[in-house]
């Protein structure tokens, strides 16, 4: 049975250091960061984000200022939780909370999270930043799992169930695996065992380009039946 209320949490990657494929990044004059709001001659990104270990994307804006104040209170942080401002304020595209680790919202959808990917990326680039986690936590759908129960993803599906993502690029399809970082996974799961009343499970998390007919979710066009939905 499909249910709504599953949590998620995915190790989008761990590494030692961030290596990015495009030879040209360093020779720019200027990297602009438009939807943060930040650029590599308007901020010192090394000394704003070089020290970052952790960061941790999804949920809404609201939500992940919120879960920023919990980890500065959990960990008993220095600073007053209710200071913490967004980065990207100058901009209404994201939102961005730092407190030790990076707390971000990514937007709603495929092409808000691949344009806030791409500059994060960049960003921690051009920080230097080294030895740190990515995740992408948040609420999603579930099938044959009580609701409640938090998934630890090991490996994200599109809609035909392959474990790629396919992206255009200059009229060529350019495909892309998205098989996760397996061993954070193994001990994200191993620190569950210790939350008795935390069911974690890890599983295959579904990515659709639409939320309504991808999700076989009731919308205003009749496209399948009520007996194909799962």
């Amino acid at each position: 049975k499909w249910h709504r209320d599953m949590y998620l949490l995915e190790v989008l990657f761990k590494n030692p250091q961030i290596h990015v494929k495009n030879p040209h990044l360093d020779t720019m004059e200027e990297d602009v960061l438009y939807h943060f709001n930040l650029g590599t001659k308007t901020h010192n990104l090394p000394e704003m984000f070089g020290d970052i270990k952790f960061v941790c994307v999804g949920g809404s804006a609201n939500r992940m200022k919120s879960f920023a104040q919990f980890i500065q209170q959990e960990l008993a942080l220095p600073g007053n939780m209710d200071n913490i401002t967004d980065i990207c304020e100058g901009t209404d595209r994201y939102s961005m909370y730092k407190v030790y680790f990076l707390s971000v919202y990514p937007g709603m959808g495929v092409p808000s999270i691949s344009i806030m990917l791409h500059e994060l990326i960049k960003l921690l680039h051009h920080a230097r930043c080294i030895d740190f986690a990515l995740f992408r936590i948040g609420t999603s759908g579930g099938v044959g799992l009580e609701p409640g129960t938090v998934v630890v993803t090991d490996k994200e599906v599109d809609c035909f169930f392959r474990a790629q993502f396919e992206q255009v690029v200059l009229g060529k399809v350019i495909t892309r695996s998205t098989e996760l970082d397996v061993g954070v996974s193994k001990e994200l799961l191993q620190c569950s065992s210790e939350l008795d009343d935390v069911p974690t499970v890890i599983g295959n998390t579904m990515c659709t380009s639409d939320f309504y007919e991808g999700n076989h979710i009731t919308s205003p066009t009749a496209v399948h039946s009520a007996t194909q939905k799962p």
